[in-house]
């Protein structure tokens, strides 16, 4: 754990970090992100480090490990204050009663060829298994037959076509191999780090003085050069190796800081291992930060729940959503132009947009309407403002007639104001405290309540009725730490499930209403992939908000969500017209896309040479739509991202693993958004292939390269060798002509995908070039689809 250079701090740091849930409040500000390192370094608290396995059933993969008691002492050299673990004696009376070094249940269970669930509990567990929120099936259904053990002198063994796995029973070790035998992983025992004068702490647990309460440490190792990616949608270094990374879902206030709207407790190694943490306690990571061969999960709970995925990063990424989930895939029109800003108050306000996105020709299929259109801004009470949204249900009607779907904001708060406050009181249908109040002034929904979810919905439902498009879940990141609810548990347990309980709860009653669980969300959990699409917060308006931008959806891509958007040129103020212009090409090639933020956000607002500009853009998104709707469809049934990271796609070349602001906009189109002013930009090319510039058709061979951006302000290649549909150009998807395709091939034998609406699954397309003249190879749609060949 940390070093420490006096007793004092680390007394008091464990003061301000401990985790008893009757002083979780006083961890800093309400609802600040618990970091429980701090329990794990405490003079005060007792450690039982694993030792060894006692006994192990290897058809079960049932066993047991044994721990021993250790405590902080302190050692002086020289003027230098060290703190280390030394064996320490019982301290409970009466002694015949409790073990001095006790001996919990540990497992191992094969999902499949690929995944490896381990189980460890640090004490009794009386509470029933329940299914998980989490899993797709709610639990896990085992699958040893795929793998196939043998007693070695090592110890056990177990071995899949896709890696080894090998227990040792003293010292207890678990070893991680890949096929060809080199070691992914092994848990780090106290004789594994008698050769280092760094204090580190191996594979344990805690056990607080101030509650006797228990966590889990569960310490693995970091290889030399190897790296760490996922954790959700986090902003800072997209590498996490050498940080510490607290998982706990929290208001971001931005996306330039180390918390996240939506933390994910996955992440992936560069070394060719995944890790599932299935828990929804706080979660602290320190990836090699304090000792960098040490990768240290300080897990909230007192039992464990690991899930480890062998392979490369796409491999890993298909497994871990077999476990939690794969997003579902989101209808047509959601890929469309959504136009917004904080706020639209009225009807005239909103069909008065409308009107002018169709005037000035700039391609749309969404009207966000925010926090203005209930009667009073921001008091959400599901209902149209009648003397502002006289006749709602038509304009609804009117708007989809002209190619327009409609979201609503709303969130889960509700101010003593609020008319519906007093019904949810009465009803009993929110979260409480100890003494059966509410935490907060506001009211939160409780979700683990059924009756709360029949109550919402039902409120939900009525919206969707009148034929609004989407709801908009904002929030969700607030759930009351120290509240009581209705399932039985705190919301030490609950606060971080609580955006996956909302995310479900919108989006169970959209598929109900119009066939789809389409939801445009903030916060989440693992899980909440299933429900897309999640949107990456308020960004400030500047160029750092913009690089971190990409840097959250790289990362939540590579945590299991296939969908996500940002708002284009950010939040909180008026967007400089130099940065709308750069971001909005970055916008337009990103899953899904919205204007939003302090107005103006209408690009007529800027004059007519930058709607010129924002026009050509969109323009190129709704030509391209073949091209992102087959790349979104085969994306949702692999559990890959659609903005991804490079080493997505090219695992074997060392330096995609390290750029961090560029990516592939599907499989074939590698997107570098301008971050700065200026024309052109440094842009690495992955793999040894060759790429063509999407707007001049200048060909590039793999590595670095000065790039000029086009007439569009960013640099888009393709892959080449990719054939990109392309289709007509139309005002909003529903007026698109799908039976007339325009093929873009680059390369005289070239591959890609198309997915026609109505159809069931993306097909291949193959073009080749015979005496200079391109043809296409079998045609799988039957002549139902006329194709040009370019």
């Amino acid at each position: 754990m940390i070093l420490r250079k006096t007793i004092l701090n680390l007394f008091l740091l464990s003061l301000s970090f401990g985790i008893c849930q009757a002083q979780i409040q006083n961890t800093g500000m309400l609802n600040e992100p618990v970091d429980i390192s701090g329990g794990f370094s405490s003079f005060e608290n007792t450690y039982y480090l694993a030792d060894e396995l006692t006994a192990f059933d290897p058809k079960t993969g049932e066993g047991k490990v044994k721990y021993l008691r250790h405590g902080y002492k302190t050692r002086q050299a020289f003027n230098n204050m060290l703190s280390v673990l030394a064996p320490q004696e019982a301290n409970e009376f009466p002694t015949t009663e409790y073990a001095v070094s006790p001996e919990h249940p540990f497992s191992i269970t094969f999902v499949s060829p690929r995944t490896i669930r381990i189980q460890m509990t640090s004490g009794p567990q009386f509470t029933q298994e329940e299914n998980s929120i989490m899993l797709v099936d709610g639990k896990v259904v085992a699958d040893n037959s795929s793998w196939i053990y043998s007693r070695t002198d090592m110890g056990h063994e177990y071995q899949s076509e896709f890696g080894k796995l090998v227990i040792t029973e003293k010292p207890w070790h678990i070893y991680l191999y890949d096929t060809d035998g080199k070691l992914l992983t092994s848990t780090i025992h106290k004789s594994d780090v008698t050769n280092t004068y760094t204090p580190v702490v191996p594979f344990s647990y805690v056990r607080r003085a101030e509650d006797y309460s228990r966590s889990m440490d569960a310490v693995f190792s970091l290889s030399p050069g190897e790296k760490i990616y996922g954790c959700g949608e986090s902003y800072t270094s997209f590498n996490k190796r050498g940080s510490k990374v607290v998982i706990m879902t929290d208001d971001g206030n931005g996306v330039q800081n180390e918390t996240m709207y939506k933390p994910i407790p996955f992440y992936m190694s560069s070394r060719g291992y995944g890790v599932f943490m299935h828990h929804s306690t706080p979660i602290t990571c320190d990836f090699g930060k304090y000792f960098n061969a040490a990768n240290s999960m300080m897990i909230g709970d007192d039992e464990l729940d690991l899930f480890f995925f062998l392979g490369e990063p796409k491999e890993i990424l298909d497994e871990y959503t077999d476990l939690t989930g794969k997003a579902s895939m989101p209808p047509l029109w959601s890929f469309g132009f959504w136009m917004s800003r904080i706020t639209y108050f009225s009807q005239e306000e909103g069909m008065k947009v409308a009107k002018k996105l169709r005037e000035n020709e700039i391609p749309s299929d969404v009207i966000h309407f925010d926090t203005g259109w209930f009667g009073v801004d921001w008091r959400c009470d599901y209902k149209f403002a009648d003397q502002r949204f006289p006749k709602a249900e038509k304009m609804i009607r009117d708007l989809k007639s002209d190619g327009f779907h409609i979201s609503l904001w709303q969130l889960p708060y509700f101010t003593p104001q609020n008319s519906l406050f007093p019904e949810l009181i009465e009803k009993e249908l929110v979260v409480k405290d100890r003494k059966g109040n509410i935490p907060y002034e506001d009211a939160t929904l409780d979700f683990t309540n059924p009756e709360t979810v029949v109550w919402y919905q039902e409120k939900i439902k009525s919206l969707l009725d009148m034929g609004v498009g989407a709801i908009k879940v904002d929030f969700g990141e607030a759930a009351p730490l120290t509240g009581i609810y209705s399932n039985g548990r705190t919301g030490f347990y609950e606060h971080n499930l609580y955006p996956l309980r909302y995310n479900k709860a919108v989006a169970d009653v959209t598929e109900e209403v119009t066939g789809h669980p389409f939801i445009w969300a903030r916060s989440t959990w693992a899980g909440s992939q299933r429900y897309p699409v999640h949107w990456g917060g308020d960004p400030a308006t500047t160029n750092t908000a913009m690089s971190a931008t990409l840097r959250g959806g790289l990362s939540i891509g590579l945590s299991g969500f296939t969908f996500w958007s940002h708002d284009i040129g950010g939040f909180v103020t008026a967007t400089p017209e130099d940065l709308y212009r750069r971001w909005t090409p970055f916008g337009m090639l990103t899953s899904h896309v919205r204007s939003h933020g302090e107005p103006p956000t209408e690009p007529w607002e800027f004059g007519e040479d930058f709607m010129s500009a924002f026009r050509k853009a969109d323009n190129m998104r709704y030509q391209l739509m073949p091209y992102i709707y087959a790349q979104a469809k085969h994306a949702s049934d692999n559990g890959l991202p659609m903005l991804r990271a490079l080493f997505v796609e090219f695992p074997e070349d060392p330096g995609a693993w390290l750029v961090d602001d560029q990516y592939l906009f599907g499989e074939d189109m590698l997107v570098a958004p301008l971050f700065e002013n200026g024309h052109e930009r440094q842009v690495y090319l992955p793999g040894s292939g060759a790429w063509v510039d999407y707007q001049t058709g200048i060909r590039y061979k793999g590595g670095w390269h000065s790039i000029e951006a086009g007439d569009i302000p960013i640099v888009v290649l393709v892959r080449e060798g990719a054939v990109i549909p392309h289709i007509g150009l139309a005002q909003s998807t529903q007026d698109m002509n799908w039976e007339e395709i325009t093929l873009k091939c680059y390369g005289d034998q070239a591959k890609g995908r198309l997915f026609i609406p109505g159809e069931d699954s993306w097909k291949t397309i193959e073009v080749v070039n015979e005496n200079g003249n391109k043809k296409l190879v079998d045609d799988p749609f039957e002549g139902k689809i006329s194709f040009e060949l370019k």
